[in-house]
């Protein structure tokens, strides 16, 4: 155990000793997901760098406070990625950390899989200042319960991780990006439609805007493959340096749609892909083939939007509250008492002196 990680073990049992509170943080871009954090910062920062990449083998393992521009850097040098395309807020991009403990994911979502399904292994400080190992660095290496993903989204509840191992793929060879003139529910019925052909759809997004509504396709593959499907889908083909920022500006919540947030709070609704439109007046931003839907409305305004999702069968978050707003929203859905149940008895087997901020990811009932 080097330098670094020796300070953060001997705080992490200081906690555990005075009953303290601890907040992991890495490089802080995503402070505002999430319930508003409580404690004393505890800093990932100093655990940075690559441990092992293996281009041949698709697997990089790098320490938790690196940041995702550095670990994006060497991948793009061998032509390779991170599929799904983790938002990178703030100049520095975020930190791998992060990454996992928040487990949000990028446009390409719902054609490639999500952050856990990249996440092999993973090293993880608990409670009681034990270094944990789970997983390792090849897909079939998994016996019993998969905790390198149950970290995924557990927003440090459980621990810090120190450590984590991803599969990483190729750049696509191809890649383009087509944009029709349509109403909502006429986009969700393209989307739909084509989600049942041997097309190569990897983003999608809809919104309404100057009076138009407007359905950006980004299709990447095998260049016969992204060639055939620019023919037979038609619609406007994009310049592909312009649809890259776009692209890139959707990843990040940069887009002109989440820029005109003002005082309202940003609402993520998950619904299943098939879902028609929802009866909320206000346009969303859509996602995800129909899967992600994305809404601006004043403070206050939560419960409906809930409700709507709940009668599609999905559910609703509120990712960023209003600036300023002191109002007592819950972030994310009540979970059913089962589900907080096995939560709550994770946390106590991970973190038994509740030295994490739990109230960040489930506030107390």
């Amino acid at each position: 155990m080097d330098s670094a990680l020796r300070q953060i073990a001997e705080r992490i049992r200081e906690a555990a000793a005075d009953r303290g509170t601890l907040r992991i943080r890495g490089a802080g871009t995503k402070d505002f997901y999430g319930e508003p954090p409580r404690g004393e910062a505890l800093s990932a920062a100093g655990l940075c760098g690559i441990v092992s990449y293996e281009p041949s083998e698709l697997v990089v393992t790098v320490r938790a406070g690196t940041q995702l521009v550095e670990l994006e850097g060497l991948l793009a040098e061998q032509g390779q990625c991170l599929p799904f395309e983790p938002p990178r807020f703030g100049d520095g991009g975020g930190t791998v950390g992060g990454m996992v403990a928040a487990g949000l994911s990028g446009p390409a979502r719902a054609s490639v899989g999500a952050v856990r399904d990249y996440v092999l292994g993973a090293r993880l400080l608990n409670g009681r200042s034990e270094l944990l190992t789970f997983g390792g660095q090849v897909m079939k290496n998994v016996a019993g319960y998969d905790v390198s993903r149950v970290l995924c989204g557990s927003l440090g509840v459980l621990g810090l991780v120190t450590e984590v191992s991803l599969k990483v793929l190729p750049v696509p060879p191809a890649e383009a990006t087509l944009v029709f003139d349509c109403h909502q529910a006429d986009a969700l019925r393209l989307l739909n439609g084509w989600g049942g052909q041997p097309l190569p759809l990897n983003a999608s997004r809809w919104t309404h805007e100057q009076g138009q509504g407007r359905l950006w396709l980004r299709l990447r593959g095998a260049t016969a493959a992204v060639a055939a499907a620019c023919s037979h889908l038609g619609g406007e083909r994009q310049d592909d340096a312009q649809a890259a920022a776009d692209w890139e500006a959707a990843r990040d919540l940069r887009l002109p749609w989440f820029a005109a947030r003002g005082e309202r709070e940003l609402w993520r609704l998950s619904v299943p892909q098939t879902a028609p439109v929802l009866p909320l007046e206000e346009p969303p931003l859509i996602e995800w083939h129909g899967a992600q839907r994305w809404y601006l409305v004043p403070p206050g305004e939560g419960e409906r939007l809930r409700e709507a999702a709940r009668s599609a069968g999905g559910h609703a978050t509120l990712f960023m509250a209003a600036d300023g707003d002191a109002t007592v929203t819950r972030r994310f859905d009540a979970l059913s008492a089962p589900l907080r149940r096995i939560h709550e008895a994770l946390m106590r087997e991970f973190d038994p002196h509740a030295v994490f901020d739990r109230a960040r990811l489930l506030p107390p009932s």
